[in-house]
């Protein structure tokens, strides 16, 4: 083998991180947005890395290009071909950084809409053991309960005892609490987000 050839095989194993970081970034990231998810309330594992998928293949190809041409006036030894894997895969770990942070930022709004949704329950029980009828009272911790506006509106159910009918309120947290839950009839949240949705 010559030197240049030598060279080369050099080059080639120093810039070939693409690909591997591609995959475990995916993973990672799929993790991530499960366990901090940027949007919404929560997201599957499948459906984020399919997000990180795509978001990390949209990276390399439209940033390993810039982020390699910048690398290589910063070192003009590398050849083109690693400084654009090098670029691809700085832009990877840029995206799994902004997933995190989105993620993080996040957090808190999440944290927010389950403590009101615990506190919608904790009001609909109450009222429902204080003022539903008997067949509905004695299963009032069996509660189902539908997000109308997070954070703020809920629908919460409780069954009868024999009859499949269920007893429902609608809960406003953010309203005083003798006010904040008024009786919504007994259609099920299974039949009432059936015709939300």
């Amino acid at each position: 083998m010559d030197g240049a050839m030598l060279a080369r095989i050099r080059w080639r194993r120093r810039g070939a991180w693409l690909w591997p970081t591609f995959v475990v970034a995916t993973i990672a990231d799929g993790l991530i947005g499960h366990l901090l998810p940027p949007a919404g309330e929560s997201q599957t594992v499948i459906g984020a890395g399919l997000v990180a998928c795509f978001a990390n293949l949209l990276g390399v190809l439209l940033l390993s290009r810039p982020f390699g041409t910048l690398l290589r006036r910063r070192r003009p030894d590398y050849p083109t071909i690693v400084a654009r894997d090098y670029g691809g895969t700085s832009a990877i770990l840029a995206i799994t950084a902004l997933i995190l942070a989105a993620g993080l930022l996040h957090r808190p709004s999440i944290a927010s809409h389950q403590r009101a949704m615990r506190e919608a329950i904790a009001r609909a029980q109450a009222w429902i053991g204080d003022r539903a009828p008997a067949e509905f009272r004695r299963n009032v911790d069996k509660v189902s309960t539908f997000v109308i506006q997070p954070g703020s509106i809920y629908r919460t159910c409780v069954p009868s005892d024999s009859r499949p009918r269920d007893y429902c309120v609608v809960v406003k947290v953010h309203m005083p609490l003798q006010q904040s839950v008024v009786f919504d009839g007994y259609e099920s949240n299974a039949v009432f987000g059936a015709g939300v949705g």
